[in-house]
């Protein structure tokens, strides 16, 4: 049994058209929102408060700063291996990556930061569509920044990891934590 944390980076500032996208930072609110999903991530826990073992993540600046300030709102951060093929990767390539950990070291748990569509994908893949998940029914409707997603893998091995191989166990959203960060806020 392994299980896989979904870490969707925080809300992002699009106020300097001259940045390239990959160079994008957060904005106010997503600052915000990524401590409060750190805390909570933290508080949450995971296998008998057992930790992240692992993060990997994309390098994109919006993504380097949610994991840091979710990093000292919780008040930890696990190693993190930051791989470029995350940013703005597919589902696909997000499976590849994960099947190579068993070369790392096999953590029994990962947490991934990334991107939409690609993490919304991936829980897609993973998930069954059996209409035993009302957590992956909300995923259909959004999975908004900063979104964090528990899925509990039925494999032993990182490299058995395929289509609908998981449970989706918990989804938190930021206005899930806190109203002002929901939809219709100005940023």
């Amino acid at each position: 049994m392994k299980t896989l944390g979904i870490f969707r980076h925080a809300k992002s500032d699009w106020n300097d058209a001259r940045l390239r996208d990959f160079d994008r930072p957060l904005n106010k609110r997503g600052r915000v929102g990524a401590g409060i999903m750190g805390k909570h991530i933290r508080d949450y826990g995971i296998e008998n408060s057992v930790g992240w073992k692992r993060i990997l993540a994309s390098p994109a600046v919006r993504v380097t700063q949610t994991i840091e300030l979710a990093g000292e709102a919780a008040g930890e951060t696990p190693p993190i291996t930051w791989d470029r093929r995350i940013y703005l990767a597919n589902s696909a390539t997000l499976m590849e990556v994960l099947r190579e950990q068993d070369e790392h070291g096999a953590p029994r748990s990962i947490l991934l930061a990334g991107h939409n569509p690609g993490l919304e994908d991936l829980i897609f893949d993973l998930v069954p569509d059996d209409g035993a998940s009302p957590l992956r029914d909300v995923v259909e409707d959004k999975f908004p920044t900063a979104a964090y997603a528990v899925l509990r893998l039925d494999i032993t091995k990182w490299a058995e990891l395929g289509e609908g191989c998981a449970r989706l166990i918990h989804l938190i959203r930021p206005r899930d934590l806190d109203p002002s960060l929901g939809p219709n806020i100005e940023d």
